[in-house]
């Protein structure tokens, strides 16, 4: 099994519970790898309390009330038997969250048990990380898998009295990634596709015809996700945002993170409105502090304000236009000089050689404007950016012309 360097004779996890010395932990590991399971293991092996908190629907509230209720019960355990504190998606907690967990782990009120898909070093607050061991758990292999299944037709009481032959096993190891919890809610949708006495014939057609018509499981991991942020980022280009809500609710529920989400807020807010209402950019940004010091459940509020305030602003990708525009003539045209007007002359042979020279300073001019060439010679009345057809944009085209009158703007 997979697991052995963990939970094998000699593995490390093995070990600490028979001694009898058990610390904080981070287990980190892809989805469906047993994080959850193992935490239970170790509780009823150690013969601990267990409380459970998911960091999806949690917030500090809820992880004070456990830690006043391991507090109270602090008499009736030794030090070693403290209550265990399981924590699934830790790394959704924001820094507030995982730092209201730090005193009740420093001063061993509880054992804290994280269970992390994300890599600790990034996602968890270094205080924190300080006081845990971090153990990693590796992805099933396909032996794994298949022994996963047998385990489970013979330790399940429906299971074990169906006749079921598995004659094939690829399609269900590659629908379920990895991910034994998958594979086992797969497997039971495929067994219970067949009537009551119908006899039970498991073959790759058989899995891909019943999951592809019962799947639409948001997957952060897979598809579905490139597919819904991609839905998401077209419904709040093209102003509706009932719809652009509706997708966010989709990943909020897949349990997507919610900085993946403000991140790509933040691109949109620049790329897809720009110009237009530049304050969409300063929203944006502010939603991505806001719900990394925040985390989940409240966060939902806070992108959704975001979301519709960009979906119903006016739409600009000029400045994304002008910046492809401007790379494409970099490396069309590479390195042109700069005109020696522009040039810094710190000495006096470079003024000499006409650094700097004819350069005019347009402060020193009404309005703080004087037109100058400011392209290489090549380029010159060459321009990247084209104002889009909306308010702020069309003042700016007036103001271009009136300046730069060798621009058709």
């Amino acid at each position: 099994m997979s697991q052995q360097h963990l939970v094998g004779p000699q593995g490390s996890i093995t070990q600490l519970v028979k001694n009898e010395v058990f610390p904080s932990l981070i287990l980190w590991g892809p989805p469906g790898v047993g994080k959850t399971t193992l935490a239970h293991i170790i509780a009823t092996d150690t013969d601990r309390n267990f409380y459970t908190l998911s960091a999806i629907s949690s917030g500090v509230k809820d992880v004070r009330e456990i830690i006043e209720r391991a507090k109270k019960n602090d008499g009736l355990f030794s030090k070693k038997r403290n209550p265990i504190l399981f924590i699934d998606e830790i790394h959704r907690f924001s820094k507030s969250q995982q730092d209201s967990l730090l005193a009740a782990v420093e001063k061993g009120w509880v054992t804290l048990i994280g269970a992390t898909t994300e890599n600790p070093s990034f996602e968890i607050n270094s205080a924190l990380l300080s006081r845990c061991q971090v153990y990693t758990l590796k992805q099933f292999d396909q032996d794994d898998l298949k022994d996963l299944l047998h385990r489970a037709m013979e330790a399940d009481e429906i299971l074990k009295n169906k006749k079921i032959i598995i004659k094939e096993y690829e399609a269900l190891i590659r629908f379920s990634g990895g991910d034994a919890r998958k594979l086992l809610n797969n497997f039971e949708l495929v067994v219970n596709s067949f009537g009551p006495n119908q006899p039970i014939e498991i073959t790759n057609i058989t899995v891909a015809e019943k999951i592809n018509q019962q799947s639409t499981r948001y997957d952060k991991g897979g598809e579905q996700h490139y597919d819904i942020i991609s839905a998401f980022i077209k419904s709040i280009r093209g102003s509706d945002p009932n719809a652009a809500v509706y997708w966010l609710a989709r990943m909020i529920d897949g349990g997507e993170d919610v900085k993946f989400i403000a991140r790509r807020l933040l691109i949109l807010a620049s790329e897809d409105i720009g110009l237009a209402n530049p304050t969409a950019l300063v929203m944006a940004n502010n939603t991505f502090q806001a719900v990394n010091t925040v985390g989940m459940p409240e966060s939902r509020i806070i992108l959704s304000q975001c979301v519709i305030y960009l979906a119903t602003s006016e739409k600009s990708n000029s400045a994304y236009m002008a910046i492809n525009r401007a790379l494409a003539e970099v490396k069309n045209s590479q390195n042109l000089n700069v005109p020696l007007s522009l040039r810094n002359a710190p000495t006096k042979l470079m003024k000499d050689n006409g650094y700097g020279s004819k350069y005019k300073y347009a402060h020193d001019y009404p309005g703080h404007f004087v037109p100058h060439e400011f392209m290489p010679d090549s380029l010159s009345n060459t321009h990247f950016f084209e104002p889009a057809d909306n308010k702020r944009e069309k003042i700016l085209r007036q103001k271009l012309k009136t300046q730069w009158t060798k621009y058709k703007y």
